[in-house]
């Protein structure tokens, strides 16, 4: 199964080559910030993420993707994931600092929203984290991160699908369910929605945080006001790099995940969005899921 995803992502990849080798335009830049300190306050597991994403097509957005290959995203993530500050390894997880660069197109198929790509994620202290998470606890006069049983450095290719449809069941009110499938790295078949309420992102372009599963805005189209978006999905779990079975971590079979957010947006140049998102256990011995927060401000001036 693992082999035929990849294979399936990589052809798309390929396929979409020509088109991204053709003139485009900039359509919108996504980003969002994820920490444990803006939820519950602890910094545990999955204590913090920065996602940012650059879109390309052929043409100015205008409200539905289209063809394979037509909207490119560029995606740079970081992450750190993290036992508890003073427990150690035991019982607990791998510190994991996690870098990746990832290339995706969002498209049109038969009046849904499909979405194929592949990250190339680089991990342990290669990528740095480790020094950049304990010189930003040292500033903040924090407790040390517990980085002892930390991962070693690796590679791994991550290739995902996702499927999705948008529903209108009210004035300014949106169903979206999504359907979700990752191998790579970590091995998930998800499914989930989102309801969002309000006049804010309707149209727009929305991409899923690796993370949250929140939607954070790939495209601003015009529009001013408030948008409330509630939402949740549940996850089988086949295997985790970050989990490594040969160490003697095990993964939990089932994830699921409930978030809330808000976006706001002032004018065409000023926009926010905070949300919060519920995460289950993802291991066994951890003890009890987690809160984390979410923040995205866009000035453009």
């Amino acid at each position: 199964m693992r082999r035929l995803i990849l294979a399936a992502v990589s052809a798309a990849c390929v396929s979409a080559t020509p088109a991204i080798a053709q003139d485009r335009v900039a359509i919108g830049n996504g980003r969002l910030f994820t920490n444990d300190y803006l939820g519950d306050g602890h910094d545990r597991w999955r204590t913090g993420s920065y996602v940012y994403s650059h879109l390309r097509a052929r043409e100015a957005f205008s409200g539905t993707p289209a063809a394979l290959g037509d909207i490119i995203e560029y995606r740079f993530r970081g992450e750190i994931i993290a036992p508890r500050a003073g427990i150690g390894p035991a019982g607990e997880r791998p510190y994991v600092g996690a870098l990746s660069l990832g290339l995706h197109t969002h498209y049109n198929l038969d009046g849904m929203i499909a979405r194929v790509g592949a990250d190339v994620i680089a991990v342990g202290p290669q990528t740095g984290l480790d020094d950049f998470q304990n010189g930003f606890h040292d500033a903040l006069s924090l407790p040390d991160p517990s980085q002892t049983d930390q991962h070693a450095n690796d590679f791994f290719l991550s290739a995902t699908a996702e499927l999705s449809q948008t529903f209108t069941i009210g004035e300014n009110i949106s169903l979206r369910p999504f359907a979700e499938l990752q191998t790579g790295v970590e091995e998930v078949v998800r499914f989930g929605g989102d309801v969002m309420i309000g006049q804010v992102a309707q149209s727009d372009l929305m991409l899923r945080d690796v993370v949250t599963g929140q939607l954070y805005r790939g495209t601003h189209l015009p529009g001013n006001g408030f948008s409330y978006v509630v939402g949740g999905d549940v996850a089988a779990i086949g295997g985790s790099e970050f989990l490594p079975g040969d160490q003697g971590y095990i993964a939990s079979d089932t994830r699921t995940r409930a978030r809330a957010g808000v976006h706001y947006q002032a004018s065409d140049d000023v926009s926010f969005f905070y949300g919060m998102t519920y995460l289950s256990e993802e291991f066994e011995g951890q003890p009890e899921g987690q809160v984390v927060g979410s923040l995205k401000l866009n000035f453009n001036f």
